[in-house]
């Protein structure tokens, strides 16, 4: 391959992977073409995406980017899987995906500079993604928040219903004792 080519290619792979933070790297050799075009099609309607790379070009492509460490995973026959809302999400669709088609072999994975194994991968598929990490949090900070909020408004409700019973005697023309028990 010559040179202008290779730097063509490396150029557009800079474009394609270099604004990323994580991807997952599979080998995708032994997959008939139907189930591959299959697995493509339902990974797109998710707005992800499979690029079959070569290897040599990628790791230059990505040396100074976010997924700089991915070039252990980058031998042999490799494809990167990236895009949705996040790699936890391509993790969870490719775990789906793979239960239906067992030649497709995980290599690894990379997660905002965390390196993670083949092994690892239905690991990474467990992780919150950022949004639900995110829930989590305002769960979290809400419950306490609420029962404080719960707090201060009882005591002024009660003070309400003592004055509310208050009038509603008066305007019977009662006199006033004692209210509650």
């Amino acid at each position: 391959m010559s040179k202008p080519i290779k730097n063509l290619i490396t150029e557009t792979y800079r474009r394609k992977f270099g604004d990323l933070t994580g991807a997952v790297v599979i080998d995708i050799r032994g997959i008939k073409s139907n189930d591959n075009n299959a697995m493509r099609t339902r990974l797109s309607g998710k707005q992800m995406r499979v690029t079959v790379v070569k290897n040599s070009l990628a790791k230059k492509a990505v040396a100074d980017t976010d997924l700089a460490g991915i070039d252990a995973l980058l031998e042999g026959a490799s494809a990167m899987v990236y895009g949705g809302e996040s790699v936890v999400n391509v993790a969870r669709e490719l775990i789906d995906i793979a239960k239906g088609l067992k030649q497709l072999e995980f290599k690894g994975a990379i997660m905002e500079g965390i390196l993670f194994g083949p092994n690892q991968i239905e690991e990474l598929s467990k992780y919150p993604t950022r949004e639900e990490a995110q829930a989590q949090v305002i769960q979290v900070i809400l419950g306490p928040a609420g029962q404080l909020i719960s707090a201060a408004t009882s005591a002024g409700n009660n003070i309400a219903s003592i004055l509310k019973a208050m009038e509603e005697k008066l305007e019977k023309g009662e006199a006033i004792t004692k209210i509650g028990a």
